[in-house]
């Protein structure tokens, strides 16, 4: 039977991708999704939901257990099987902690990517290997990063940025080498547009809930000139729709794709709505990075209390800017 094969289920962005690959494929197409034991239950629980939306998805979503870490995607005897059916393959699946300890982040993100890219190689009937990296692969780089851009010489904020930096490499190296590839590099990817709904409650809204937890007049500590710098922000259902869409083009066979933001709130444009969204009267201190940086590294229970850490700082200091000409 034909199959998609993905990885990241039953994540955030990978569940609500799996909904729209089911809807688009003719019905003899099934979704076989990697998933990790661990994530047994769960991902039962969403297979189950989607499913019995709309009887055209029934029994389509194929659940098979491994880890992309290992060798053969500890597949095993289903490997060359599952190879032989594979028609398409979305890589979604990474460490996206921002505190990541190195060696774990390459293993998973460069490693991880690695394995997934020789499972590709060997399917016969590929069609495209659909990669979902990150603006921040960027690092540091100062001024207007492209969609051609890639090693810029760049520095790294974290072991995420540099894992996801090197898997691109790889994937990008794969392409050149005739692998068919397209690349998705979301920026920070928020809620849903229309619902808010989201899955996890780190990065910027950490932000709003340190201002819940204050009174009606909430103190922000901010670092710099906060119009200078901006917050590449963009709703869940704006990079799946993109995904989805773009992914279906014969246009898009060996393209980057940066999901930005063309006009990105500065760091004082998005307190304005975080104030206005919390009902507070935000005032504004300003302190040194240092400063930032070390209270929340030293100062008892400062990360705790107020939902921050200081890898999230570097975020609002952020110097690169990012141009999406093929997206839009």
């Amino acid at each position: 039977m034909p199959t998609i094969f993905l990885t990241g289920f039953p994540g955030f962005l990978g569940s609500a991708l799996v909904e729209r690959l089911l809807d688009r494929s003719p019905q003899e197409v099934s979704i076989t999704c990697l998933i990790q034991p661990r994530w047994r239950g769960l991902a039962e629980q969403k297979a189950y939901g989607l499913e019995r939306q709309k009887a055209s998805r029934l029994g389509r979503i194929h659940l098979v257990e491994g880890d992309i870490t290992r060798p053969g995607l500890g597949l095993g005897e289903a490997y060359a099987q599952l190879q032989y059916d594979t028609q398409e393959v979305y890589h979604l699946a990474a460490v996206y902690d921002l505190s990541v300890k190195r060696e774990f982040a390459f293993r998973v993100n460069v490693e991880g990517s690695r394995n997934v890219l020789d499972f590709a190689e060997g399917c016969n009937a590929l069609a495209r290997f659909q990669y979902v990296s990150t603006c921040y692969i960027s690092g540091r780089y100062e001024g207007l990063f492209t969609e051609s851009d890639l090693e810029k010489g760049q520095i790294f904020n974290n072991f995420y940025e540099e894992t996801k930096y090197f898997a691109e490499v790889e994937v990008q190296r794969r392409m050149k080498a005739g692998l068919p590839v397209s690349i998705y590099r979301p920026g920070i990817v928020v809620g849903d547009s229309k619902t808010g709904q989201t899955q996890k409650y780190d990065g910027p809204y950490a932000i709003l809930r340190f201002l819940m937890n204050q009174l009606s007049v909430a103190v922000m500590p901010v670092i710099g000139d906060t119009s200078r710098y901006t917050v590449n922000i963009v709703p869940q259902d704006f990079v799946i729709e993109a995904i989805a869409h773009l992914s279906a083009q014969n246009t898009s066979l060996n393209k980057v794709y940066q999901l930005a933001n063309p006009n990105p709130p500065s760091v004082a444009e998005l307190i304005d709505l975080f104030a206005g969204a919390t009902k507070r009267w935000v005032l504004p201190v300003s302190l040194p990075k240092v400063i930032a940086k070390s209270a929340l590294e030293y100062v008892p229970y400062a990360q705790d209390l107020t939902g921050i850490t200081t890898d999230a700082v570097e975020y609002f200091t952020h110097p690169t800017t990012y141009s999406c000409e093929n997206t839009l």
